[in-house]
């Protein structure tokens, strides 16, 4: 058990007061960058910088947060419109449509089957629950409009930094990689000082303060600290981490009232003193309880907008593709699991695209014989009766016109397509080691055998995905209510025995030092370049990943001693191997 440490700028001691104003102040002297100044936030600033070039620039972000405003109101609209403004009597043609003037006129039209405004606004004054609903979705709905215009201004600004401070104009931001917008930055610093006290900035500070928080998260998901590893009667090991989930423990944990942190760069004192950990984790377990029985009580708001949004979002898609039901996607967990420390988000995206192909591969190389074996049966019985309504069907197109033919036609088509998809291909050879080497080609670690249960959360299938996001509105508050105060003082602990203080960079988690000497483990080329006991070293080598995977994609980047003899080390050794 280690206390919180402070690390000392090596290069320049800050005066005592400095360090919150060091915080606290961007400050750029007079010249092409002189409207860039008292920025308070610097991590954000940072942040909206390494956003702004993956996703090619102001236009794309802006695009992007207008459309999501949009769909916002076009879900909420059309839903309304489909309860109170749709006569389904004569949609579904269970009432006559009384068409006086025109006795003949027989054929019912969209227009006949859609209701009135005044009778539609008389049914919508009605419903008082659906008001209510309208009135928390518009609430809703003004605070993501305050927040994109906020996010509007501040990406005007980046926008304007990187035109009039980095000379990147916005035509040509798609040219320029992360590393190069990276250099410009750094070269910035050292030009006209951005940051206060006066220090050289390197690629590593710019990740602590871009990756803050996610780095935390990371090495909780590393030393299975977080509560989304369960065990379950019949099912077995089960990993449930929803985005819903991940929003909640973030703002238990860094954004909240009762958050650990203070501000974006500091914790609170009292995590750094370990004679107020129980009290502060008794604070944190209550905060838990509160925020869990929160999310009990919109439980059914937040349901029904998943079901909304998952229906408008999947439905065509499974109607055109059944097929795509048992496509695979990393997990929530994947992405945590797999990260490295220090790894910008479009760095994790490309790295995993490129592994996703062998990764699916591999996990499918292990089928279930159980399931194939069931699978292969139900796809029978639903494939004969949709043979004999297809036949019929033929035989005689009036055979449509029977009531719920074509749905059960639908529904038998998804059923047999979704069957298929379990049953193994007869002709197909698995070689996993094979396959399993490619994986671990691209940087990922080791799945593992898939027979034990846990590595299919890493790549589950799509049906999987959605069913997880369907539960978590009912999950969420359980965990947060029961699984996550048994875990509030380890939790406590953890921030406090794995955070430094770095001068001008704040309190940052230890293992995105990338410190092979307190956080390496000798199993991974590490021995021999460690001091760390087990309790202290990272799990499946992620600190000599993490640190290997920082090095080449940041080759100016100046390791401290103790990693430049590991990268050292590591180099001979796969030469010796070559």
């Amino acid at each position: 058990d280690r206390e919180y440490r402070r690390l000392e700028d090596c290069e320049e001691d800050s005066p005592p007061g400095e360090e919150e104003e060091e915080q606290l102040l961007l400050h750029v002297t007079e010249g092409p960058t002189d409207s860039w100044h008292h920025i308070k936030d610097l991590d954000s600033f940072f942040t909206k910088i390494s956003w702004h070039s993956p996703w090619n620039g102001f236009a794309c972000v802006v695009l992007s947060d207008v459309l999501e405003l949009v769909q916002f109101l076009f879900v909420v609209t059309f839903s309304t419109f489909l309860l109170c403004c749709v006569d389904y009597d004569v949609l579904f043609a269970t009432r006559p449509l009384n068409h006086s003037h025109v006795p003949e006129h027989t054929k019912v039209t969209l227009p006949d089957a859609v209701l009135p405004a005044p009778q539609c606004a008389r049914r919508l004054r009605g419903s008082g629950w659906l008001l209510f609903l309208l009135v928390l979705a518009g609430a809703v709905w003004l605070c993501r409009l305050v927040t994109a215009l906020r996010r509007l201004v501040g990406y005007w600004e980046i926008r304007s930094f990187y035109i009039r401070a980095l000379g990147i104009p916005a035509e040509e931001l798609c040219n320029h990689s992360w590393q190069s917008v990276q250099a410009r930055l750094l070269a910035l610093q050292r030009r006209q000082p951005l940051c206060v006290p006066r220090r050289e900035l390197t690629e590593l500070d710019i990740h602590h303060r871009i990756l803050r928080f996610r780095n935390y998260t990371v090495a909780m998901v590393n030393k299975s600290l977080l509560p989304v590893r369960f065990r379950l009667p019949l099912l077995g090991p089960v990993v449930f981490l929803t985005r819903g989930l991940q929003f909640n423990l973030e703002l238990l944990l860094f954004r909240g009232p009762a958050a650990l942190f203070q501000n974006t760069w500091s914790l609170r004192p009292q995590v750094k003193r370990a004679g107020a950990r129980r009290a502060l984790a008794r604070g944190l377990a209550r905060a838990a309880v509160l925020l869990g029985v929160a999310n009990l009580a919109l439980c059914p708001c937040v349901l029904g907008w998943r079901l909304l949004l998952a229906f408008f979002s999947y439905a065509e898609g499974l109607k055109r593709a059944p097929g795509s039901l048992g496509a695979r996607r990393w997990s929530l967990y994947a992405r945590h699991y797999l990260r490295h420390f220090n790894e910008l988000g479009h760095e994790l995206q490309a790295r995993l695209g490129r592994g996703h192909a062998p990764a699916t591969k591999y996990m499918d190389s292990f089928s279930s014989p159980l399931l194939a074996v069931l699978a292969r049966h139900v796809g029978f019985f639903a494939g004969s009766v949709l043979a004999v309504l297809i036949v019929l069907t033929v035989y005689d197109e009036d055979v449509l016109t029977v009531q719920h033919i074509l749905t059960a036609i639908t529904l038998l088509g998804l059923v047999v397509t979704v069957a298929r998809s379990f049953i193994p291909d007869e002709h197909s050879v698995w070689c996993p080691e094979q396959l399993l080497q490619r994986v671990l080609a691209h940087g990922l670690p080791n799945l593992g055998p898939v027979p034990r249960g846990t590595p299919r959360s890493h790549c589950p299938s799509l049906q999987v995905f959605i069913l997880e996001e369907l539960l978590s509105p009912l999950v969420t508050p359980l965990i947060l209510i029961f699984a996550f105060p048994p875990r509030a003082l380890d939790i406590v602990d953890f921030f406090r025995n794995f955070t430094v203080e770095v001068a001008g960079v704040g309190d940052i988690c230890s293992f995105a030092q990338l410190d092979v000497r307190h956080h390496g483990n000798p199993q991974w080329l590490s021995e021999g370049h460690t001091e760390a006991p087990p309790e202290r070293q990272a799990e499946h080598g992620k600190t000599e990943l993490s640190l290997m995977r920082f090095a080449l994609s940041n080759p100016r980047w100046r390791p401290p001693p103790p990693a430049r003899r590991f990268l050292g080390h590591l180099q001979a050794q796969v030469t010796r191997d070559a």
